[in-house]
């Protein structure tokens, strides 16, 4: 199995501007006013323990001082979007890669690919849940025992997809909450994913493997879990799921 060599790209803090550090604030502010009564307590008692504040950008040095302590994790710069044998080996070693671009102001709405808000506001604070760190580094270490299939490669990143970016937390008789850094990161999509709009499924792994997602808008479909123990609780079926994929002959043209 190749992987590509580790990063060596260093967060360069004292190069943000001003622009930048405002950027972070508005986003910050917004997010903080749209998400107490709709992402899970863990997350808004996560953004305080890893320090976030409006003024300023996070500094990963000092956020990996306040995680690593917790669970081991520690966020790691990176240029942008890195191809899945690193990204898989290094939150497998409990290193998080996160951009350190920020988003132009005439940008605070859309992106075509994540920004260090989407990584750092809405994956971080989720960093200090060990049962959540727990399932997100042994899936990252199955996949890399498969990364020599991209089929198989596809169908857990539907998992990630839909767990970490995109799920949701629901418990019989309540109200859907956030969990996924995807949907924690965006005001449309925050307000979408727990209205009576959204279609929500409860968290099955065959169901997901099975449903391609949506990186262009708004996803048309949300799986919900009862507990972050069910998802670490999920692996040995995903395993088997994926098992009996490998063992199925590969289509060729």
């Amino acid at each position: 199995m190749s992987t590509t060599e580790p990063m060596n790209l260093k967060q360069n803090y004292s190069s943000y501007t001003a622009e930048n550090h405002n950027v972070w604030t508005i986003l910050f502010d917004r997010q903080l006013e749209n998400l107490p009564d709709k992402a899970i307590p863990e997350f808004m008692d996560g953004l305080q323990k890893v320090g976030f504040t409006r003024e300023r950008i996070p500094n990963f040095e000092e956020v990996n001082q306040r995680i690593k302590p917790i669970t081991g994790f520690e966020v790691v710069a990176a240029p942008g979007i890195v191809d899945d044998a690193l990204f898989f080996q290094l939150i497998a070693n409990k290193q998080f890669p996160a951009t350190v671009w920020v988003r132009r102001m005439d940008q605070l709405d859309y992106l075509e690919e994540p920004d260090m808000f989407h990584d750092v506001f809405g994956h971080v604070p989720l960093l200090t849940i060990p049962v959540y760190c727990d399932f997100l580094a042994r899936l990252s270490a199955m996949a890399l025992q498969h990364i020599d299939r991209p089929d198989i490669i596809d169908r857990l990143t539907r998992i990630y997809w839909y767990t970490i970016e995109f799920g949701l937390f629901r418990k019989p008789g309540e109200q859907a909450k956030i969990y996924g850094a995807g949907i924690l990161s965006s005001v449309g999509e925050s307000k979408l994913s727990v209205s009576e709009e959204s279609v929500k499924y409860d968290f099955d792994v065959k169901h997901i493997l099975d449903t391609s997602y949506i990186k262009e808008t708004f996803q048309s479909q949300y799986f919900c879990i009862e507990s972050f123990e069910q998802l670490l609780h999920s692996l040995p079926q995903i395993e088997e799921a994926i098992q009996q994929l490998r063992e199925e002959p590969v289509e060729t043209c």
